[in-house]
């Protein structure tokens, strides 16, 4: 066995409590030193192998950097070097004795917005990046405008090269006063503030001695302390149908089984459902996992699930409970991404999906589109371009069980696809069900 297997086994044995495990991202604007604070990050928390080491070392040493250049811990990409920018998203693994992270990299240029998007997704805090010397330009504020649209709980604002402001507790004063203002426009609803320096580490692992007017935590000690379990939707039931299992044995004869990942909600042995869109109510009977029956489920846990009757239910169908159901849609207005180069135009179809369903659809109007820059809704608008966030009205062939975004994340967000390149076209959340 190898040893970190046996580190591994011990550990368990220690705690058998499981470690949590919290998704973060990270945004900003172009050279506001994103990849160098994860980097830093990774290295201060010891979390780098020292081949990992050895090769950024020599890469920053042929580059003429002057120092080991810890960004190259996460921009892998050879035009990302060549550059010095982030296009890509870059995802890293890492683990302290009091949680597990996945941290997206998101890039910072405006051009490469949907990628931040993208990695924004699923992120229960988002780390926005704010250059201590420029402050809050017109880049944070889009990436503050969607963290908060993508309803992300937790927004983290590290004010980052504070040691090219020498440290100036009213420079960090004056960029937390105005990107408040913008999170207070915007309705975020949990927000953090920490000077930084991430060329030099401070306040990025441990507190740093050159911010003594700084009396809050560092920013893994924050990371750390969240409370995201609070965050989960315990409310109302959720579960989309990824499969119908339906064994080719005899010894598994009659089995059927719906398998899926509990959206939100707890479903419980015995409980009453229904599946959407057909409407149809059962009971649960049991509910299956790799290592055998549970009497409960909740997020994110995939598990199957087997019902009283043999209810034709499909992929893309949803379980919830009958006193507490999605709303089921034939249209509806939501905010959208635009990441498609060809523009978004009133009657355009696309194929939109929806969690595990796919359906035509077609953009019925555009309502406005969001000037990042006064934070203003402009209206009148013909088309979304690149990049655009705006609101539009989509109505779609099949009816499709859904909630308003701001009530749960999972049932109320979608993707439009270019049914003739099949490229990504928007992003979206639900804000209205309409008739």
């Amino acid at each position: 066995m190898a040893a970190s297997s046996v580190n591994a086994l011990a550990l368990d044995a220690l705690d058998p409590k499981p470690v949590e495990l919290l998704r973060l991202a990270t945004a900003g604007s172009v050279d506001d030193g994103k990849s160098t604070l994860i980097g830093r990050l990774l290295y201060d928390s010891k979390q780098i192998f020292e081949d990992q080491l050895e090769h950024v070392v020599e890469v920053s040493r042929r580059r003429g950097d002057g120092h080991v250049n810890l960004a190259l811990l996460t921009d892998g990409l050879r035009a990302e070097r060549e550059q010095g920018i982030t296009i890509d998203v870059a995802y890293r693994y890492f683990a302290t004795p009091r949680r597990k992270f996945v941290l997206a990299d998101c890039p910072g240029h405006v051009q490469y917005t949907r990628n931040m998007v993208t990695g924004c997704s699923t992120a229960d805090v988002a780390v926005l990046l704010v250059d201590a010397r420029n402050g809050v330009v017109e880049q944070s504020r889009r990436h503050a405008a969607i963290a908060t649209l993508l309803g992300i709980p937790h927004l983290v604002v590290c004010v980052n090269k504070m040691d090219l402001v020498a440290y100036d507790e009213r420079r960090f004063a004056a960029i937390t006063a105005d990107f408040t203002a913008v999170a207070r426009r915007l309705g975020a609803r949990d927000l953090h503030f920490i000077p930084i320096s991430a060329l030099h580490g401070d306040n990025v692992v441990e507190r740093s001695e050159n911010t003594p007017w700084y009396e809050g935590p560092s920013l893994l000690e924050l990371l750390e302390m969240l409370p995201i379990a609070r965050d989960r939707n315990l409310r109302a039931l959720r579960f989309p149908v990824q499969w119908v299992i339906r064994p080719q044995d005899d010894a598994w004869h009659d089995y059927r089984g719906y398998a899926g990942q509990v959206a939100s909600g707890v479903v419980r042995r015995g409980d009453e459902v229904v599946v959407l869109p057909a409407g149809i109510r059962t009971r649960v009977v049991a509910i299956d996992t790799a290592d055998g029956e549970i009497d409960a489920a909740y997020p994110p846990l995939s598990v199957t699930v087997r019902l009283a009757d043999d209810v034709d239910a499909a992929r893309g169908d949803l379980i919830a409970h009958p006193d507490d159901q999605p709303q089921l849609a034939h249209a509806f207005a939501a905010t959208v991404c635009w990441m498609s180069e060809h523009p978004a135009r009133e009657r355009a179809r696309y194929r939109l999906k929806h969690l595990a369903r796919s359906t035509p659809a077609r953009i019925d109007a555009i309502e406005h589109v969001l000037d990042v820059a006064t934070l203003e809704h402009a209206r009148g608008a013909s088309e979304l371009a690149l990049n655009d966030i705006g609101r539009v009205r989509i109505r779609v062939a099949e009816p499709l069980p859904c909630d308003p975004y701001a009530a749960n994340r999972a049932t109320g967000a979608f993707i439009l696809v270019d049914e003739q390149t099949g490229d990504t076209a928007a992003a979206g959340m639900i804000e209205q069900p309409l008739a």
